[in-house]
């Protein structure tokens, strides 16, 4: 006997805005909007990414240096961390698109926890570096390194990964929002569109962690 199926929940009706003539274009302005804010992101990260690089150049052994001194421990388990939440979130739009939106909600919870759990293992390894005297720009004190070019590989560090931090933040509140919208039934087979979007704004903060985690915690290697 083949297995049965889950009952579709009843569907919630995709409202159409005045300024768009059907829901196909307002879908596609949707996305289209959220791809060029994603790109918008990619550029920010991009310039950071690029700073990194070149004052690497310059100081080579420092951030050498400064990368061995990181908890390589940490960093992967936050991305082991990220990539689940990211499979959950994927999860959820698809349950979404089978009419299953409560399904959806709690895989967005999840997805939450895990975040959650990101900011938190994040916070253990600021306290720790505190606690260290390594601090951003001109409040830096580590002893053990002092040299100028790794109170420049920390102060990168704080920088991109407390920007990325907000990011994070940020989309737990949207995937907050979504779970709340499913939980309500807002969300359904046709009227997927901003889990959808909520969905790519999670994946850009965890495709950013990917390029993160080999600059900051593994290429002393």
């Amino acid at each position: 006997m083949p297995e049965s199926q889950p009952p579709a929940e009843p569907l919630a009706p995709a409202r159409l805005a005045m300024q768009f003539e059907d829901l196909e274009k307002q879908t596609h302005a949707a996305h289209f909007g959220m791809w060029i804010f994603l790109a918008s992101e990619i550029l920010l990260f991009g310039g950071l990414f690029a700073l990194y690089a070149a004052y690497r150049t310059v100081f080579g052994a420092d951030f050498t240096a400064g990368v061995a001194h990181n908890n390589a421990t940490i960093g992967t388990a936050n991305t082991a961390i990220l990539l689940t939440s990211s499979l959950l979130v994927a999860l959820s739009v698809y349950a979404v698109r089978l009419a299953q939106p409560v399904r959806a909600g709690r895989l967005l919870l999840g997805a939450i926890a895990l975040g959650l759990a990101f900011l938190a293992l994040k916070g253990v390894e600021y306290t720790h570096h505190f606690h260290e005297g390594i601090f951003p720009g001109a409040a830096y004190r580590f002893e053990a390194l002092p040299q100028p070019g790794a109170k420049m590989f920390f102060t990168l560090y704080y920088l991109t990964t407390g920007l990325h931090a907000i990011h994070v933040t940020a989309g737990l509140v949207v995937l907050g929002w979504l779970a709340w919208g499913c939980f309500r039934r807002r969300y359904g087979a046709g009227n997927e569109t901003h889990v959808e979007l909520g969905g790519l704004y999670w994946h850009l903060v965890d495709v950013i962690w990917i390029f993160l985690w080999p600059m900051l915690y593994l290429m002393h290697r």
